[in-house]
């Protein structure tokens, strides 16, 4: 098995591990674009083309929004066929070029785009998390502000009214 972690936790998280992690592409998300990921979709490729590995997955946290992030595992390689549904009915098409060329042409661009989503959803996942963590951390922030301003005034009441009891208390005293 071999692993290919993209981000930096999951690389840390797998050489701890003592799995034989592939370390170039870690910092991808390091000014992320296309051709970053297209050099890590093309090792992966690569590899299954290479019988180094028999199938590669692809394991990532899915953006739903803000505050949701599921993971999902799905197969990379080799790609899936779409199962035929019940009533439908095989379609003869003319391709040109032909099919195997167009395959071998289009094949390695849906791989490619298919890593590039998977990365740019787990890249919003992270800062979707990291925006609603904030969000928390603001709203316990507000929450413990508001909660020293009532034991700060319940002291300084405290303090005033210690202090009107001693000056009528001397007040009292002088006169009687």
């Amino acid at each position: 098995m071999q692993i290919l972690p993209i981000g930096k936790k999951g690389y840390e998280n797998f050489t701890k591990g003592g799995a034989k992690v592939v370390n170039q592409y870690w910092d991808i998300f390091t000014g992320l674009s296309f051709e970053k990921v297209q050099t890590a979709a093309k090792h992966a490729m690569d590899a299954f083309a290479n019988k180094e590995v028999d199938a590669v997955e692809l394991i990532y946290s899915e953006f739903k929004n803000a505050a949701t992030q599921r993971f999902v595992a799905e197969q990379f390689l080799p790609v899936s066929k779409v199962a035929k549904t019940e009533g439908q009915k095989n379609a003869d098409f003319i391709f040109e070029p032909d099919k195997n060329v167009l395959i071998a042409e289009l094949m390695p661009k849906i791989l490619n785009t298919q890593l590039f989503k998977a990365t740019l959803d787990a890249n919003a996942s992270e800062h979707g998390a990291r925006m609603t963590a904030m969000d928390k951390a603001s709203d316990n922030a507000n929450e413990l502000l508001k909660s020293l301003k009532i034991s700060y005034n319940r002291a300084r009441q405290a303090a005033i009214t210690t202090e009107l009891t001693e000056i009528v208390s001397g007040a009292a005293a002088l006169q009687g």
